[in-house]
């Protein structure tokens, strides 16, 4: 009996049949050399999805508003410089004056005032100071324990064209560094003026922005 369908003519019948063994044999024979080449079946097994691990990201250490002191110790929110919006009018500071020797022997920094330490020793103590004051060690203390100048230490100031108001000092009258920074930090914030014999010829000034 055919295998086709009846409309399909006798002819058409064995082609087809003989078509279709000469299909199944050679698949039989490629299924064949596909064994001996691959025994154990693994050509015929899925292919395993390949998967990428992609390390996780570092996570970056944030300072947020505390920020980091030079000694890389975390300083107390709010005391590194953060410029003000807008140049105050009148501001008040506290500071703490670090001079030094000009010449052994000789006249310091500081009119009047006896100093020994070289100016290397005076940076490196200035910059211990301000790291000091930002990791939160009360300002006043350091003033008393280190400044070069009177204790409190504390000047007001108006600025450039401004009216003075009373006990305020003109900024155009003092040094160029001290109201360089006083002007260009918050309250709270604490900055230094490095020495210059033309900007902070008194030494280094420790800067803290109380009003």
């Amino acid at each position: 009996m055919s295998r086709f369908p009846r409309s399909i003519p006798t002819i058409g019948a064995r082609l087809g049949a003989a078509t279709l063994a000469g299909s199944l044999l050679a698949a039989l024979t490629l299924s064949a050399r596909l064994d001996a080449a691959d025994p154990a079946g693994t050509a015929s097994q899925p292919a395993k999805a390949t998967t990428t691990t992609t390390p996780a990201p570092t996570a970056k250490a944030t300072q947020g508003k505390s920020g980091k002191a030079n000694n890389g110790k975390t300083a107390m929110k709010g005391t590194m410089p953060v410029k003000p919006a807008t140049t105050p009018e009148h501001i008040e500071v506290q500071h703490i004056l670090i001079g030094f020797a000009k010449d052994p022997g000789k006249q310091s920094t500081v009119p009047g005032k006896k100093i020994t330490r070289t100016m290397e020793e005076a940076k490196t103590l200035a910059y211990k100071i301000l790291d000091q004051a930002r990791a939160g060690t009360p300002f006043d203390t350091l003033v008393v324990q280190h400044t070069d100048d009177s204790a409190p230490g504390i000047y007001k100031m108006s600025g450039i064209g401004v009216t003075n108001a009373p006990g305020e000092y003109p900024r155009k009258d003092m040094v160029a560094a001290f109201g360089d920074v006083g002007f260009n930090i918050s309250v709270g914030n604490i900055d230094i003026a490095d020495y210059d014999p033309a900007k902070s010829p008194f030494g280094y000034h420790i800067i803290k922005r109380t009003k």
